[in-house]
């Protein structure tokens, strides 16, 4: 892609070395591409917390040393840091699992339920598939459990009946990388992944650039 096409500038803003906010930067990627977000579907509960930024203020703080989850155990948050690293190489130093606490805990019921019902989902078929909990398993055993997940499950067998094997499972995926990825790439890490330079972005978003990850 040619970068003269591809990148614009910000109107009104001039270079500058100043630290932005979250909120700030988020802000600026989402005038440079239209209101879209990477990865996220409208549709998926993160969508609303990107766009609105009203809880962004609050994850300055999500890098103090005596941090802790607001909604999460700490075992679930593991889980969660865990399984954020494995799809999304880099979500564990952007922090990735203590945004998702922050914005569950204003979240919905519903949606904390379903995020919970995802986390205990892959701990069930970790210790189905492999008789340990997710984080325990080494890096080919967490691969092979999300590249089974992330499949789309097949709509006929090989008789013609209807396969639903991993549907769950699937559903359970879609909904935890909607929250990883959309956390990951709202983090500086993941927007200057896709493009953000503090003064120019993308116009439109490239594709994840983590060939190990899982989407």
């Amino acid at each position: 892609m040619n970068s003269t096409n591809a990148l614009r500038v910000i109107e009104g803003e001039t270079a500058t070395r100043e630290r932005l906010t979250r909120r700030e930067m988020v802000r600026r990627m989402l005038v440079g591409a239209g209101a879209a977000w990477p990865l996220v579907v409208a549709s998926h509960p993160i969508y609303e917390h990107l766009v609105n930024g009203e809880i962004f203020e609050e994850a300055e703080k999500l890098g103090a040393v005596d941090w802790k989850p607001l909604f999460l155990s700490a075992q679930q948050d593991e889980m969660l840091a865990t399984l954020a690293e494995a799809i999304v190489p880099g979500s564990r130093k952007a922090q990735v699992d203590r945004f998702i606490d922050l914005l569950l805990s204003v979240d919905t019921e519903k949606h904390k339920r379903n995020f919970e019902e995802s986390l205990a989902a892959f701990e069930a078929e970790a210790q189905r598939g492999f008789g340990k909990n997710f984080p325990s398993l080494n890096a080919g055993q967490q691969n092979e459990l999300l590249a089974d997940a992330a499949a789309r499950p097949a709509k006929k067998d090989s008789s013609g009946g209807v396969q639903q094997e991993n549907a769950g499972l699937h559903r359970h995926f879609e909904n935890l990388k909607g929250w990883i990825s959309g956390a990951y790439y709202s983090s500086e890490a993941g927007m200057r992944e896709l493009g953000w330079t503090g003064d120019y972005v993308f116009e439109t978003f490239p594709g994840c650039e983590h060939p190990e990850g899982h989407s």
